[in-house]
């Protein structure tokens, strides 16, 4: 590991360790009690959840089988809180409370008095205080979901019961303040500052603290929602996370009479266009810097809100991405630079690489992140071969904390290395649009810039690239023989089979339309992929790869082409012979 690596580490950790012990000193009663001013003896409102709710998932809970994570517990006779959690996905989701929603959609006697007993049960049961359920994010989602549904759990209890159930929450809202500081930058932080604000507005006696949060929070959108709309994380997931609570603020902030900040507004105006922009044919997202299966239930209900409803922009420079769209044909490019070193614990070594769709079918992908157990997968699917672009060396682009022990300190591998330099330029050329990026993250080890040139034709019809593994101008290779594989993950939907030449690959879509990948002057393999995003776990699926030498082939050409006897063309045809000739 090299000197500016070592001090960047110890920089995160010097971080780290401060953020724990400005934690620790608010955990005390002493110091929580001059964390809430005012009484919290009556909740005012509950915001609205626009989660999706599953009244049947009502009846499994009720019975007492708890479904998260893709991890089934049956409690029997025996506390939920007291059984032993399948998986850390698992017990994150139990207490975080989300699964509340699922009792208040059934609306019954039964499901009510459900849940009165097992809230009642986590205020009794000392399981509460388990690590985990310290967690600040944790803690934030289960705020926010006691104040969304205590209507379902407060509704023909006694005052007795109403009380414990302020003092559990506010309880929790105190820890969440000293929490804030041990919170990881990011989704994170902004998840327990806008739980903070959602209680402030929802507790009663609590007109200083709602100017505190509303601070606090509008300074962190301001810094962590770049101008074009991105998040700083550059993981296109993060929009969904953040807005699926920011738009019911929005709303708790009106039904209270307050003007909401204008950080708010503009935060959710700049994302909103975001969320077009990642989207396929198919709606799913480009699955970029730790980006998992779309929840299409939750994307559904955001662009309801969406008043645009306009073209996707094409390119977002802050956050380091580009969009071309061609005919039916969509092409979306990584060209930004990792995130800082304390915003990228779940981001990706992935710089230059594309997914490309035709309709309604993906057709290139990246692999994505599992939606559960991710800690399986995870160190796989941010190495550069899990995604559709150039690999030097068999080693990614970045470079990731490996230590185990640091790792642990650190709670996560954050990127301490990768390319500085990432350049892009779109031009229109005569027959369609061309996109010209670079970047330096093989410069230091092997002396070597990556450089992608891609072009799209008018009607989507054809992607040509070209791509170069060369020294920078003025430089010099390291190393006597350095090889490179240039990648294409398709999607698992597609049936690939190689052509007999060698030189590339059929391509047929569900709906019977045909590509053909063709790289006339190399040799071309169809090996294993597996494709993590989806909604029912890893799926085995395709790449297309090339292996190549940086001294004998420095350079690669290769294109993509629909077959002009596809269904779409051969109908889009059809249908333009039948259009009545215009008079003169």
């Amino acid at each position: 590991m090299s000197v500016a690596h070592r001090r960047h580490i110890s920089t995160l950790l010097l971080r780290r360790f401060a953020r724990r012990t400005l934690a620790r000193a608010g955990d005390g009663p002493a110091a929580l009690s001059r964390l809430w001013p005012g009484r919290a003896d009556r909740l005012t409102i509950a915001p609205h959840d626009l989660r999706t709710a599953d009244a049947t998932r009502a009846a499994e809970i009720y019975a007492g089988r708890f479904v998260f994570a893709g991890k089934i517990v049956t409690c029997r006779s025996r506390s939920i809180f007291d059984l032993e959690p399948p998986s850390e996905d698992w017990e994150a989701t139990l207490l975080g409370f989300g699964w509340l929603r699922h009792l208040r959609a059934a609306d019954t006697a039964i499901t009510r008095a459900n849940a009165r007993s097992l809230v009642d049960d986590w205020m009794s049961n000392p399981a509460r205080r388990r690590p985990l359920g310290r967690r600040a994010d944790i803690m934030a989602r289960r705020v926010v979901s006691l104040l969304c549904h205590a209507p379902l759990v407060l509704s023909e209890t006694d005052g007795k019961f109403y009380r414990r159930y302020l003092r559990a929450l506010a309880r929790d809202v105190r820890l969440l303040r000293f929490g804030l500081h041990d919170a990881p930058d990011g989704v994170p932080r902004l998840q327990v500052l806008i739980a903070l604000c959602y209680a402030s507005l929802c507790l009663a006696n609590q007109a200083r603290t709602i100017r505190t949060a509303t601070r606090k929070l509008s300074d962190e959108l301001r810094r962590q929602i770049l101008p074009d709309g991105g998040h700083v994380s550059r993981n296109p997931g993060a929009l969904i996370e953040l807005l699926i609570d920011l738009l019911p603020l929005r709303q708790t902030f009106a039904a209270r009479n307050i003007a909401p900040p204008s950080a708010l507004l503009n935060a959710i105006d700049r994302m909103m266009p975001m969320l077009r922009f990642f989207r396929h044919g198919d709606g799913s997202f480009a699955l970029f810097n730790g980006m998992s299966g779309t929840p299409s239930d939750l994307l559904a209900t955001l662009l309801a809100y969406d008043d645009t409803r306009g073209i996707p922009m094409a390119h977002m420079p802050h956050t380091g991405f580009q969009r071309l769209d061609a005919g039916a044909t969509t092409l979306i490019v990584d060209t930004g630079p990792p995130p800082p070193s304390n915003l990228s614990e779940e981001a990706h070594a992935g710089c230059l690489s594309f997914e490309l769709s035709s309709g309604l079918n993906r057709i290139v992908i990246n692999c994505g992140t599992p939606s559960t157990s991710r800690d399986t997968w995870r160190a796989f699917a941010r190495t550069t071969p899990a995604h559709s672009t150039l690999t030097c060396h068999e080693t990614s682009s970045c470079q990731f904390v490996e230590q185990s022990a640091m790792k642990r300190l650190l709670q996560g591998a954050p990127i301490v290395g990768g390319p500085r330099n990432v350049e892009s330029f779109r031009e229109t050329v005569d027959d369609g649009e061309r996109l010209t990026a670079s970047h330096d993250g093989y410069l230091a080890r092997f002396g070597l810039v990556h450089r992608r040139v891609l072009t799209i034709v008018h009607d989507g019809a054809r992607l040509e690239g070209e791509d170069t593994l060369a020294p920078a101008p003025g430089g010099r290779m390291k190393g006597s023989r350095i090889d490179y594989a240039l990648r294409f993950h398709l999607h698992p939907s597609i049936k690939a089979s190689r052509l007999s030449d060698g030189h590339g690959v059929m391509l047929v879509l569900p709906n019977r339309e045909v590509w053909t990948f063709d790289a006339p002057a190399d040799r071309v393999d169809l090996e294993d992929s597996v494709f993590l995003a989806g909604n029912d776990g890893p799926r085995r699926s395709a790449q297309i790869v090339i292996h190549q030498s940086a001294r004998e082939a420095p350079s690669v050409r290769w294109s993509f082409v629909r077959s002009a006897t596809s269904p779409a063309v051969t109908t889009a045809r059809r249908n333009a012979s039948r259009q009545p000739e215009l008079p003169l």
